[in-house]
């Protein structure tokens, strides 16, 4: 049997990541999940990013400590409320940003990348329905490709480097669910909240709610989520 291509997986336990994560799987990747504990105040995205590596057959996972609530800047690194009601497709960057977060997080899965001699990194953003972060984009992943193989010792010996996969990038919320249940995953441990009860209850009004909801709503699907917690997606709608 071939042996399998390794990949870095930045996996948050939320939807799109699982997505991704499933996605590599079937793509025949060997598969190494890096999570972050980096001072968000949704911190029980860790417990679903295990239980979601598990499920998925990730070969190993890492979870890192990294204090962003340092630098603050954010409704999710600092005591600053997190919007409810707002609708996520307005004009501007939300406070629920947080400052470099997808640069900091690719640069070490780049790092990690370089020891397992992994020729991918695989990260779940989406351009589409989404909540208009700047490092979301595909002209950012495009960059930081770049920044990959001239930074690092793989990209100057092998003259590619890296590659970062984001196949969910030009997908739709309702696409990557669809997509996501045909590869198998299970959404109800995966959480999307932003500030979510202490065991995992989302709050329904939240940008990351109402994009999750509109999703199952445009797939034609209930949430297996809010069924966890005996919550119709009605009572949550945006």
């Amino acid at each position: 049997m071939a042996q399998q291509s390794r990949a870095v997986v930045l996996l948050s336990g939320g939807l799109d990541s699982a997505t991704v994560l499933a996605i590599a799987r079937a793509a025949g990747r060997e598969t190494y999940a890096l999570s972050f504990r980096y001072g968000q105040r949704h911190a029980v995205e860790l417990d679903c990013a295990r239980q979601v590596a598990a499920t998925l057959g990730a070969r190993r996972h890492v979870t890192l400590d990294i204090d962003l609530r340092a630098f603050g800047g954010s409704a999710l690194t600092a005591d600053i409320e997190v919007p409810r009601g707002a609708d996520p497709a307005r004009e501007g960057i939300p406070v629920t940003y947080v400052p470099a977060r997808n640069t900091i997080f690719l640069s070490f899965a780049l790092a990690w990348a370089e020891v397992l001699e992994a020729p991918e990194i695989w990260i779940g953003v989406n351009a589409l329905d989404y909540s208009g972060y700047p490092d979301c984009r595909p002209e950012f992943i495009a960059s930081f490709e770049q920044t990959a193989r001239l930074a690092t010792r793989i990209g100057v010996e092998s003259g590619t480097g890296v590659r970062i996969e984001a196949p969910l990038i030009a997908l739709s919320k309702a696409e990557i669910i669809t997509r996501g249940l045909a590869l198998g995953v299970d959404y109800a441990i995966t959480s999307s909240c932003y500030d979510p009860s202490p065991e995992g209850r989302p709050c329904g009004g939240c940008d990351s709610c109402q994009l999750r909801a509109r999703g199952f709503a445009a797939a034609g699907l209930a949430d297996p989520l809010l069924r966890r917690f005996g919550a119709s997606a009605q009572e949550h709608a945006p």
